[in-house]
């Protein structure tokens, strides 16, 4: 079996337990942030550290296999590499210290399971874009690759403005929640997750390839039963909950 037959299995794998994985969300919400669980999920990390752990594969895996593609100097994988690491270093390195996490938890199953995909994940795309991938400059004015680099920016604003409107809120609230307001929250209980979906379509569209087929599809499986979850905690909450916000689509769920 060729690379190339193993890493296509990898890119249906991840697109095949995106159902299973939706489905069992839904029902079942994730226990870390608002909704960690006090018992019940064995050991655990801080918050902070167990992210970092989990999130680490996305910059340093993705780094060493892109490095090792034939393509890897040529102009379009480099455009695809800063846009996979500006979006990761932020998530990985900058975020976690953006946040208030004294006292909070992430058990060391969610940052296990986490750390496993995110190892895979930044393998498949990290090989289409500078081995497998055919790229050459002329791909730059391609219409693809032009929504999905333009969808791409558009879901990076608004997930880095979401969650600034997040933390500016929970510096003035203290360690207690309080209801969001402005930007994309006008619309949606978690437009951050949202911009963050919109992210990852618009790097499937920009590459054109399964492994970033697979990658949304995940992104969106795992997001939007967290979106629903923080949508519900939010109604229940707060009484004053504005009743036309959707959880993650606008006008539609």
């Amino acid at each position: 079996m060729t690379e190339l037959q193993v890493h296509g299995i990898l890119a249906w794998a991840i697109l095949a337990i995106a159902v299973p994985t939706f489905l069992y969300l839904l029902r079942n919400t994730a226990p870390f942030g608002r909704h960690y669980p006090a018992t019940g999920w064995g050991l655990s990390f801080s918050n902070r550290t167990g992210w970092i752990v989990m999130e680490l594969p996305t910059v340093a895996v993705f780094l060493y296999v892109y490095f090792c593609g034939k393509s890897a100097w040529e102009v379009v994988p480099l455009v695809f590499l800063v846009m996979w690491q500006v979006h990761y270093l932020h998530r990985t390195l900058i975020y976690p210290f953006r946040t208030q996490t004294k006292g909070k938890r992430l058990p060391v199953t969610v940052a296990a399971s986490g750390f496993f995909f995110n190892v895979i994940n930044a393998y498949i795309n990290a090989r289409v874009v500078s081995e497998f991938g055919m790229y050459d400059i002329s791909w730059l004015g391609d219409p693809r690759f032009l929504a999905g680099l333009g969808i791409f920016l558009f879901g990076m604003a608004l997930n880095l403005h979401s969650d600034t409107i997040l933390l500016r809120l929970r510096k003035s609230g203290g360690n207690g929640y309080s209801i969001p307001k402005g930007g994309g929250f006008r619309l949606v209980s978690c437009p951050n997750y949202l911009g963050e979906i919109l992210e990852w379509a618009g790097w499937a569209l920009a590459t054109w390839s399964l492994a970033g087929l697979a990658f949304f599809v995940f992104t969106a499986a795992n997001l939007v039963p967290r979106a629903y979850s923080h949508h519900q905690w939010y109604r229940e909450t707060f009484e004053d909950y504005p009743a036309e916000r959707k959880a993650v689509i606008p006008g539609v769920f």
